[in-house]
Formats: C-alpha cells, sequence, structure tokens
C-alpha cells in the first residue's frame, strides 16, 4: 500500500505500507510527518473509519488541525484521488520487474510531480463540486 498527502504547494509525505493501515498507524504518519506542515491549512480527508477514528479526532482536535467536512465515497471531488491516477498513468509507462524497482519509480515521480499541477488539482476543487451538484451527486468528466 502506498500512502501519500499533498497540498496546492506540492507534494508531501509518501510511505510504502507492508500490510494494512489501521488507526494507530494512521495517526503515527500524521504525527511524523504531515501534521507540521497542516498548521496553516485545512486537512481534508476521506471519512475512512481509520480517519475518523476517536484516536485520530483527538489528536487533530489536541493539535489544532482544521479538518474539512468531507463525504463519504466522492472521488470526483478528492484532488489526491485526481493525483493517484497521474501517478499511475506515469509508473505505468516504466518497465519495472520487481517491487524494490515498482518502488523506486513511484516515488521518483512523486517527487517530480509539478507543484502546478497540484495547485491545479486543489483549485479546480470549486470547479468539481459545482459539477457533482449540477450532476445530484453523479459521476462528472472532471
Amino acid at each position: 500500500m502506498v500512502w501519500g498527502c499533498m497540498s496546492a504547494a506540492g507534494t508531501g509525505e509518501l510511505q510504502f505500507l507492508e500490510r494494512t493501515m489501521k488507526a494507530n498507524m494512521y495517526c503515527d504518519i500524521l504525527k511524523q510527518g504531515t501534521i507540521p506542515s497542516l498548521l496553516r491549512a485545512v486537512f481534508q480527508q476521506e471519512n475512512n473509519p481509520k480517519h475518523t477514528s476517536k484516536m485520530i479526532t483527538a489528536l487533530l482536535k489536541k493539535l489544532r488541525v482544521k479538518v474539512m467536512d468531507w463525504p463519504r465515497m466522492s472521488p470526483d471531488l478528492n484532488p489526491i484521488e485526481h493525483l493517484w491516477g497521474i501517478l499511475k498513468r506515469k509508473v505505468v509507462a516504466h518497465k519495472v520487474s520487481n517491487i524494490d524497482q515498482l518502488c523506486d519509480v513511484i516515488m521518483e515521480e512523486w517527487k517530480r510531480t509539478p507543484v502546478a499541477t497540484c495547485e491545479a488539482l486543489v483549485n479546480s476543487l470549486p470547479k468539481r463540486i459545482k459539477a457533482v451538484m449540477k450532476n445530484n451527486g453523479g459521476h462528472t468528466k472532471y
């Protein structure tokens, strides 16, 4: 599994996980690398149960991280889902023969992601929200 974060300022943490992420693992990831960069931002995450566990909610509240209310199952709206798609297309273009090469290529392409790409994805959020609302919650071309 790959876990990463991004903002309009570019890509952030990217971590490879060898097992399924649980709330305590997510909490550790947030404390280690993500939360320090969120002090002046609004944090948007999926409403996955591990993301909304009491442990995570308490941590974010304690550290005074502003969290955006976010609907479950909204890939049309989530900027990082679009970034994962871009990353996947770039990674597929490489010929890798083992897991170590795959991890190296993923990390290399993640770090190469232009800030302008992240900025465009975040800035397109209002347009995507409007399109989803216009389509009564259905999928859109965005």
